[in-house]
């Protein structure tokens, strides 16, 4: 099977990138093909506006739908969007690899879903969730937090079901992803090193049955 995985983490030595590189070897272990978009790595450009097109449909207004849905028309987007546009529609399963900030994704993954998610290629007018135009598709997100697990029992923080409802439905889902079950590791800056190595453990048995797992149910 094919799997792109996208990780948004500035220090290569974090345990973000540690649950990285395991995935890749465990992945291409298993006989799987593995491309990657290491967002900090690439210095992609996150800032959405005209540069993610080579095409123009209206220069006296910019609407970044219509353009998309005019690029898409026209053989329109720009080089590094296109590339990445291709890796998504490649895969079989897409995994975000993030630590979880301000209740989201960091700033770079969503500049990236919003340069590359584009009307038109990834969805358009009656063509989302269970008709989105990625439907087939995987996804599944593997997150750490820096604050407990506890925290997100409580009606302040909210569940994580709850935090990652804009990510899973508002963005993968609405797409035509299917999503699989969190991978979460929370309080990870306080973990000792036998405890990581048990979760790279586990997380690399994971993946060997990973195209077997369900779904998560969301109404659509």
């Amino acid at each position: 099977m094919k799997v792109l995985i996208v990780i948004a983490h500035p220090e290569p030595k974090s345990f973000n990138a540690a649950m990285y590189q395991e995935a890749i070897k465990t992945l291409e272990e298993e006989g799987h093909e593995v491309k990657t978009s290491d967002l900090y790595r690439m210095n992609f450009n996150p800032v959405s506006d005209r540069n993610n097109f080579t095409t123009v449909k209206n220069t006296a207004y910019f609407s970044q739908q219509n353009e998309e849905h005019f690029a898409y028309e026209n053989n329109g987007f720009a080089s590094d969007v296109l590339a990445e546009q291709d890796k998504v529609l490649w895969c079989d399963l897409m995994i975000w690899q993030f630590p979880l900030w301000w209740f989201s994704v960091p700033a770079i993954l969503k500049g990236w879903v919003d340069r590359v998610f584009a009307m038109g290629k990834f969805y358009d007018n009656g063509r989302m969730y269970d008709t989105g135009l990625l439907k087939g598709k995987k996804a599944l997100l593997s997150i750490t937090t820096g604050g407990p697990e506890k925290n997100y029992t409580t009606a302040k923080y909210g569940s994580t079901d709850q935090v990652l409802h804009p990510i899973q439905t508002g963005i993968l889902e609405f797409v035509g992803f299917s999503v699989l079950p969190l991978e979460i590791h929370c309080s990870i800056e306080r973990i000792e090193d036998e405890k990581r190595k048990e979760i790279l453990e586990k997380w690399s048995n994971r993946l060997k049955d990973i195209f077997t797992e369900p779904v998560v149910t969301a109404d659509k």
